[in-house]
């Protein structure tokens, strides 16, 4: 299998990635949400599918009846509210209170006793099919030890059936309005079609019935107190209109036409008083204006001021008197011009021009006294109106107290001639309505007998099973999606651990089969140190070579040759976090790849604490690494061999658990052995102690150049991996990259999309890649 990274944008410089998730990713991602989670959705799907047949074939046909009531509340409403549609009034509390009315024990007590109803078992046993013998069993488990209602003291037997019967009753009866209008739906479900119609009808019957008796009642009840109450009110309008009248003799009140005849004369004498004082400013502004010219002394009253008086442009004598003025005056021009200004004629002209001035002046003076006489006048006609309208004001003082106290009287007589009307009125309509009661609502449509069941229907359940069993079905996969805490895709390694996914290892089949493990003859290891090839997964890069399992594994020597470009990397170590994650199986064949390309490789047991691939590939070894480090033995004198790939094993033998073994991988001797190491092998591939367990990785870092960090496809913890790289900072910074191991190859395109779309067998069979 080739090397697999995650694609890098390619981002220019100043710009920032994309945020948002196209629509082709959101479909990549439901489609692969589909694909991991299909098998439980499918199930989900078809158990509630399932359960909603069973529902359709075990619960009871029912039928339904449907009449139509409609009410006339045009007659007795008040207020209205005006409708959204146009003019038509539309009481919504009107129409739910009936309804209310209809779903009344009232009615249903009605209707039960008039059809017998508590004598048909659909009534008194109201649960029938499947569920309904579930429902009553359970029911009659809650209900034992008398905290049923036959348990409670006091209630009749036939009151306890009346109960039961009224409550199933109220349970198949449904009560709707028709959109804004007044018609009313009432619908009754039943075992039999046509008990449903009778049912339906008679609730309409019934519905009538208690509403023509409640209106007679009422009627009646109030018909007998209005009729105490006319008395009263005939009594009390009499007394009030004839202290009205001895009031109005007392005070000798009179009434012009609707207004008393103080107030006439009062309303006369205003109006004449604003005349009055209306034509007194008029004359003291003719007279102010004639006094302020005459003591002006104007030079000139033919063009001065003088002309501005209203009477000097209407008196004939100032009218001819400024006509010969303004004649004289152009003769005196047109001579001072021709004969000079100091000629006799000229001179002579001018004093008569003087003499007219005087005149006009006597004449204003005249209509200035003419002015002051009309003044006189008018202000004593203003006195006079004002003494009358004071004396009017003093007489209506008196008439006031008295016209409050009538307007009272007249009030109260008249709010008890209205009450006795009204109340007249409202005795003439329910004595009416007694006699002859009308309804207010009518069967526009009867119940007839269903021709098809209403329930259950079988359509909709099977829709709404469906609907309901897919969203069931996906809630659960995704509770499964978002509780997978796991390692799946090389994208959760990327972004969790912040390291590249060198490689994806496919899982061999028949792993479990190769726990027995042949061991050979004790005399036969000792004497040629073979490595043994009974575990044939640790063989399988040679006995497969073109298989997908050969490749991934290859994928990790091209990393490590890549990785040796840059700095050195000769010794490679192999950790996971927990045991069992398949690190030990890498570290072998990755030891056999490298090894049969012809490079000089070593594979080293060195997780002290439990050796386990030293007894898997040399299970008959005597001495190995801690004598080589100990100087009990020489290197050469421990090692095992693979005849067929040539790689060197240098096992680790552990006769009890070394309670130190940090401490030895630490020491100077153990570093001296892997300087020795790395002078004599090209390579040296390192199968060590998890990460979480125990603390020897950590203690031996610095031997090591480059680390692989094996987690299991779909086991190991994507937290517990965090955690383990965390705390083995040394690891981290040495991390070349992390294998995922045991990826089941027919699951990963569900996690993972792009890898079904080429990730199929007969791609890699052209190349010779088999499973």
């Amino acid at each position: 299998m080739l090397q697999i990274n995650k694609p890098r944008p390619n981002v220019e410089a100043g710009a920032q990635p994309s945020e948002f998730v196209s629509p082709a990713e959101l479909y990549t991602a439901f489609r692969t949400f589909l694909g991991r989670q299909y098998a439980v959705i499918v199930f989900v799907f078809v158990l509630v599918l399932a359960l909603g047949a069973v529902y359709i074939f075990t619960a009871p046909a029912k039928y339904t009846g449907h009449a139509v009531l409609v009410i006339d509340t045009h007659k007795n409403q008040n207020f209205q509210q005006q409708s959204p549609l146009g003019d038509l009034p539309i009481d919504s509390a009107t129409v739910d209170t009936q309804i209310e009315i209809l779903k009344s024990e009232n009615i249903a007590t009605s209707v039960i006793k008039d059809l017998h109803l508590t004598e048909d078992p659909e009534f008194t046993s109201p649960y029938a099919g499947l569920v309904g013998t579930i429902f009553n069993f359970v029911t009659g488990l809650l209900t034992i030890g008398g905290s049923s209602v036959e348990g409670i003291q006091g209630i009749s037997p036939e009151d306890r059936v009346m109960r039961g019967a009224v409550g199933v009753f109220e349970r198949d009866m449904t009560i709707k309005r028709v959109g804004l209008t007044y018609a009313i739906e009432i619908d009754f479900q039943s075992l039999s079609p046509d008990r449903a119609a009778q049912i339906a009808n008679a609730v309409a019957d019934a519905y009538v019935v208690d509403a023509l008796e409640a209106k007679y009642q009422t009627t009646r009840r109030a018909a007998v107190w209005l009729q105490d109450r006319l008395k009263e009110l005939r009594e009390q309008s009499s007394n009030a209109e004839h202290a009205v009248n001895d009031f109005k003799q007392k005070n000798n009140i009179v009434d012009t036409g609707g207004r008393l005849l103080n107030e006439q004369q009062l309303a006369e004498l205003n109006s004449a008083l604003i005349q009055a004082q209306a034509q007194t400013a008029e004359a003291k502004a003719r007279l102010d204006r004639v006094s302020q010219i005459l003591q002006s002394n104007d030079p000139d009253p033919v063009n001065g001021a003088a002309g501005t008086v209203t009477d000097t442009l209407h008196n004939d004598v100032i009218t001819k008197l400024r006509q010969q003025y303004l004649d004289i005056a152009a003769k005196e021009s047109d001579w001072s011009k021709r004969y000079g200004f100091n000629h006799l004629a000229v001179v002579n002209l001018r004093n008569q021009m003087r003499e007219i001035r005087r005149n006009i002046l006597d004449e204003l003076t005249r209509i200035a006294e003419t002015y002051k006489s009309e003044y006189e006048i008018s202000k004593a006609r203003e006195d006079s109106v004002t003494n009358s309208l004071a004396n009017i004001v003093k007489e209506s003082q008196t008439v006031n107290g008295a016209e409050v106290t009538l307007h009272d009287l007249e009030s109260s007589a008249q709010t008890y001639r209205a009450l006795y009307d009204n109340f007249l009125q409202r005795y003439m309509e329910s004595v009416q309505q007694q006699s002859f009661p009308v309804s207010e609502s009518r069967l526009i449509t009867s119940a007839t007998r269903p021709m098809a069941k209403s329930s259950p229907k079988t359509a909709l359940v099977l829709a709404l099973a469906s609907v309901g069993g897919l969203i069931l079905g996906m809630g659960i996969g995704f509770l499964r999606e978002i509780s997978d805490s796991v390692f799946r895709t090389t994208r959760q390694i990327k972004e969790r651990l912040e390291a590249d996914c060198l490689s994806v290892v496919p899982l061999i089949k028949g792993v479990g089969n190769q726990a027995a493990i042949k061991v050979p003859a004790q005399s036969a290891v000792l004497a040629e140190r073979i490595i043994s090839r009974e575990n044939s997964i640790l063989r399988t890069v040679i006995d497969s070579p073109f298989s997908r399992f050969t490749e991934s594994i290859r994928a990790l020597k091209v990393a490590i040759d890549l990785a040796r470009v840059a700095k050195t990397n000769q010794v490679i170590a192999l950790t996971s976090s927990l045991p069992n994650e398949g690190k030990s199986t890498i570290a072998t064949t990755l030891a056999q790849i490298i090894a049969h390309s012809g490079s000089r490789a070593l594979l080293v047991d060195c997780d002290l604490r439990n050796p386990s691939l030293s007894r898997k590939l040399c299970p008959g070894a005597g001495a190995g690494l801690l004598e080589v480090i100990s100087g009990a033995a020489r290197l050469e004198n421990v090692v095992w061999k693979d005849s067929t790939t040539g790689l060197t094993f240098l096992p680790t033998v552990v006769a009890n658990r070394l309670a130190y073994s940090s401490d030895l991988l630490a020491s100077d001797a153990t570093r001296i052995v892997f300087e020795r190491l790395r002078k004599t092998y090209d390579y040296v591939i390192l199968d060590l102690s998890p990460l979480a367990p125990v603390v020897d990785v950590r203690a031996m870092t610095h031997l090591v150049d480059s680390f692989l960090f094996v987690v299991e496809w779909g086991r190991t913890k994507i937290n517990v991996a965090e955690q383990a790289l965390g705390m083995a900072s040394g690891v981290h910074e040495n991390l070349l990259g992390v294998v995922l191991n045991k990826a089941d190859m027919t699951k990963l395109g569900r996690y993972e999309g792009y890898r079904g779309n080429y990730y199929h067998n007969r791609y890699y069979s052209r190349y010779g890649y088999t499973d």
